[in-house]
């Protein structure tokens, strides 16, 4: 697939035997051990105050490194787990079409609009929550990808989706001592389903309900209904961040597509 790159082959050092894609995989699974670490010692509040992004904070110009460290944090072992897992599969893709510089600009400049647009929506609508993850930065790649190689296929895994929901729904009427268990359980069947998409059993594979959708549609569905959802239920999803990293990917898409309309259409065109 490299030969389809914007960039051609190079040899690689030592250091770079690893792709960018890997790289920050590797940059989040140890900013998470190291977020538990400071939990542990130092409490949540000290954690959430400076490590996540607070739009009250921020408005009054304090934590402002806060944009870049919530990039690289996650609130619980299922959230890293499902973000690394889409950052393996479309970073690779992405890195592979537009090298690793330009692949790494997209994943911190995403991130970094997105939290912008999480810090402006937490003022226009009220909610100081405090904001972390790297789904920004991964909404991003996909705002690229779906201008790119927008026909090219890709699986939405709908069922976690759907057990988030239904957790949101049903936590509130749970017993406080079984909480926990459900949260359990409802993780477990999670990680079930996005492995069960690999799968040579069918029956299996449906249990994930997966959808094929076109690279371009991909964002639309994976941001609109939640939108929609939440407002009758207030779940635990930064949109709006989604939201901001998918525009910025969007904008540096039609970019390279106006500076190299020969090799994007030629992409395009191979990845249907």
């Amino acid at each position: 697939m490299a030969e389809y790159s914007f960039y051609p082959k190079r040899k690689r050092s030592l250091f770079g035997m690893f792709s960018v894609t890997t790289r920050l995989i590797i940059a989040n699974i140890a900013f998470y051990l190291t977020s538990l670490f400071i939990i542990f010692a130092y409490g949540e509040e000290f954690f959430l105050r400076n490590v996540a992004l607070t739009p009250s904070l921020i408005l009054a110009g304090k934590s402002m490194w806060t944009f870049l460290t919530s990039m690289f944090s996650h609130v619980s072992f299922f959230h890293i787990f499902v973000n690394m897992f889409s950052l393996f599969f479309v970073g690779s893709f992405l890195e592979k079409l537009i090298g690793g510089k330009r692949f790494f600009l997209v994943y911190l400049i995403a991130g970094l609009v997105g939290g912008v647009f999480f810090v402006f929506s937490g003022m226009a609508f009220g909610n100081d929550t405090p904001g972390i993850g790297a789904s920004g930065a991964l909404f991003g790649i996909l705002g690229v990808l779906a201008v790119l190689v927008p026909y090219s296929k890709i699986y939405l895994i709908v069922g976690p989706l759907i057990l988030i929901l239904l957790q949101v729904i049903l936590t509130p009427v749970i017993p406080a001592g079984f909480s926990s268990v459900f949260t359990m359980i409802v993780n477990i069947l999670m990680i079930f389903m996005i492995f069960g998409i690999f799968s040579f059993n069918s029956n299996v594979r449906k249990f994930a309900v997966p959808i094929e959708l076109s690279m371009w549609l991909l964002p639309i569905v994976a941001i609109v209904p939640l939108l929609i959802i939440e407002i009758f239920v207030d779940l635990p999803i930064g949109n709006s961040a989604h939201i901001g990293g998918l525009f910025l990917g969007l904008l540096y898409g039609f970019y390279l597509r106006r500076k190299y309309p020969k090799k994007t259409v030629y992409i395009s065109r191979y990845f249907r």
